[in-house]
């Protein structure tokens, strides 16, 4: 007969081996929990373009709001302010590129005929002089079709897509734009209405700040491309290649409104035409002239219109640029100067500044000047 230790033993290891209580809900909570981090971040990679998109929108909207407000305090309603201002925009892009894409193309298909005649010299040039063989301009192009030939009607594929994807952003953009734009007020109220009253000023603070650094950033970039225009419209009168003018105009508007390849897409213009009209020389002599005044423009004038403008240190406003190109691409190169003001801005608003204390590393030594063997000497009795 056995006591009733032993007929409890076996029931207690029993209850001993079955899972605590919390077990399936902890393994269900740790399942969704993987499940929902997987989706949030699919989630943000399928939503990075939108994103970029919509921050495009609010900058636009922001760059566009003086033209607004000018046209509402003159007694117009403020949607068809919006409208004016956003539609004078695509009038004056739509201008630009309808008085430079005819010249580029034009540019473009001398320079194609050019190019044989160019490489037939330069393969004299190496028969005579070095002693090279070089292939013929038509076995060439076999070659490079024979190649590349399959990875060039890929990339045409891959292109179209390219422009599809390119039309519907830019929709995407417009129409979140003129959404902004004609809200205004309104859009600001419906935001601030989720915030207490200290929150609301701080928002509106914010707001108007970069409102003011995305004004100042505009107002370099024109600076900047009158500065271009003028400096290449002179080099080009000097040199007398024709369409002096507008060629200066494309270079200056190009080189500082599209970003990272602006200078190489706005230079190769005048290069080529300077090529087709006049020759190799006066082509290379334009490629010279456009290298050295973008250094100049990269050591002197961007750093001191965008430190003024933008009230930014010179080699932060260039660490800067650099830093939100490799972040973001093109698109954080644009931004980058407008974004890092506003965050300026904002931390000299909000954060505390002190006193500095005494110390000769915070201001540069007086000049030395020499002491005579007088004062040197001090007072007291001479000989």
């Amino acid at each position: 007969m056995t006591g009733p230790a032993e007929r409890s033993a076996p029931r207690g290891e029993a209850t001993s081996r079955r899972p605590p209580r919390w077990l399936p809900r902890a393994l269900l909570m740790a399942v969704l929990a993987v499940y929902l981090a997987a989706f949030g971040w699919y989630a943000l990679g399928a939503l990075r373009g939108l994103a970029i998109n919509v921050l495009i929108a609010f900058f636009l909207a922001l760059a566009l709001e003086p033209p607004v407000l000018w046209c509402v305090r003159h007694g117009w309603r403020r949607g068809a302010a919006a409208a004016t201002a956003l539609g004078g925009s695509l009038v004056a892009v739509a201008v630009v590129l309808a008085l430079f894409g005819n010249l580029f193309v034009q540019q473009l298909l001398q320079l194609l005929d050019v190019v044989p005649e160019v490489y037939t010299a330069v393969q004299d040039l190496a028969a005579e002089r070095f002693g090279l063989a070089l292939p013929d301009s038509g076995d060439l192009v076999r070659d490079v079709l024979t190649t590349f030939g399959d990875d060039v009607a890929s990339g045409a594929l891959l292109f179209g897509t390219t422009v599809i994807g390119a039309l519907f952003a830019m929709l995407t953009v417009l129409l979140v734009t003129y959404y902004l734009l004609a809200a205004g007020p309104r859009f600001r109220a419906a935001v601030c209405r989720w915030l207490t009253p200290a929150r609301q000023q701080e928002v509106l603070t914010l707001w108007e700040i970069t409102q003011v650094k995305v004004s100042d950033f505009i107002s370099s970039r024109i600076v900047l491309a009158a500065l271009s225009s003028a400096f290449t419209a002179v080099f080009l009168l000097v040199l007398g290649t024709p369409y002096a003018l507008p060629l200066a105009l494309f270079v200056g508007v190009v080189s500082q409104f599209v970003p990272t390849i602006g200078t190489y897409l706005g230079g190769a213009l005048p290069v080529a035409v300077a090529l087709t009209a006049q020759g190799l020389p006066q082509a290379l002599g334009v490629l010279a002239f456009v290298i050295g005044y973008q250094q100049l423009e990269n050591l002197y004038f961007s750093p001191k219109v965008s430190a003024r403008a933008l009230e930014m240190n010179p080699a932060v406003s260039f660490l800067v640029v650099l830093a939100f190109g490799a972040l973001f691409g093109a698109l954080g190169a644009f931004l980058a100067l407008p974004v890092a003001a506003t965050i300026q801005a904002t931390a000299n608003t909000y954060l505390r500044r002190h006193a500095l204390i005494e110390s000769h590393l915070l201001r540069d030594p007086t000049r030395w000047q020499p002491v005579d063997d007088d004062e040197a000497a001090g007072p007291g009795p001479r000989p």
